[in-house]
């Protein structure tokens, strides 16, 4: 019988090859990030108690894959989450969910569609000037935090919430200009095409973990994950050993712990751990 997690990695596979997909029809390179990309490297796969993916673009090519997506999915199982496709969805960047599942995430409870999901980061152009970088990111921070509160992402489920109606055209307008606001801040250097430097301005991360040069994530390779052959940057050795030091190392047992989703329902049924 399998396991919770490695159903999530099944059904993860498909958005992973559906998104793969569309990426060589449309002509864009993406690449693995993360635990993903340590994944595929170490474990050739899915890190076995890891159960999310993380995919990254180039700002110019999620853009374009976010304008064609929906055209291409249309008659698919899957839908491309943004800040647009679900007004309720407070996130900054794009997850690809199967829409022939359902999830409960752990300390995440919110009023987005769900299902399991991939998650896709745009890169953006940040400033050389380390002030300059700091007063983007916490600019992001705030805007971020805002609109997380405004449409009611909380880490605990609570009774109340259930009583709570859908938000007033109002309350929308305000997220809405809020995301926009958001979104203005992650893109406004991307213009200066001769700055060297991007970042996943989402990450999880302490900032410099995540910040890499435009040429690391255009020189790409091929690799195997489980099943699939994926994208991942060439000079992968120097950005895991930037992340993670001995990247080959395994962590503690009592660290390698799943860390999103805790209940999930498909095929009819509810999985839990």
């Amino acid at each position: 019988m399998p396991t919770l997690i490695e159903r999530i990695h099944q059904v993860e596979l498909g958005n992973l090859a559906q998104l793969d997909q569309l990426c060589h029809q449309l002509g864009l390179p993406y690449f693995l990030m993360g635990g993903s990309l340590l994944g595929a490297i170490r474990h050739q796969g899915f890190i076995p108690w890891d159960d999310d993916v993380d995919v990254g673009l180039l700002r110019a090519d999620y853009d374009q894959l976010l304008a064609a997506a929906p055209t291409h999915l249309a008659d698919s199982p899957y839908f491309l989450q943004t800040p647009t496709s679900d007004e309720n969805y407070g996130l900054s960047y794009a997850k690809l969910l199967d829409r022939r599942t359902y999830i409960e995430e752990k300390r995440n409870v919110n009023n987005a569609r769900k299902g399991i999901f991939i998650d896709i980061f745009p890169l953006d152009r940040i400033p050389q000037d380390t002030s300059a970088q700091q007063k983007q990111s916490t600019k992001f921070q705030l805007l971020n935090t805002r609109i997380l509160l405004q449409l009611r992402y909380h880490l605990v489920d609570n009774p109340l919430r259930k009583l709570q109606g859908p938000l007033s055209s109002e309350q929308l307008t305000s997220v809405n200009a809020l995301k926009a606001e958001r979104q203005a801040v992650m893109t406004q250097y991307q213009a200066e095409i001769t700055l060297p430097q991007v970042k996943n301005l989402s990450s999880q991360y302490a900032y410099a973990k995540e910040v890499f040069t435009v040429a690391e994530l255009s020189d790409l390779t091929t690799v195997p994950f489980e099943h699939l052959q994926v994208q991942v940057p060439r000079n992968y050795a120097t950005i895991l050993t930037r992340m993670y030091g001995d990247y080959l190392a395994l962590p503690p047992e009592n660290q390698r712990t799943e860390k999103h989703l805790e209940r999930v329902i498909m095929d009819n049924q509810v999985f839990t751990d």
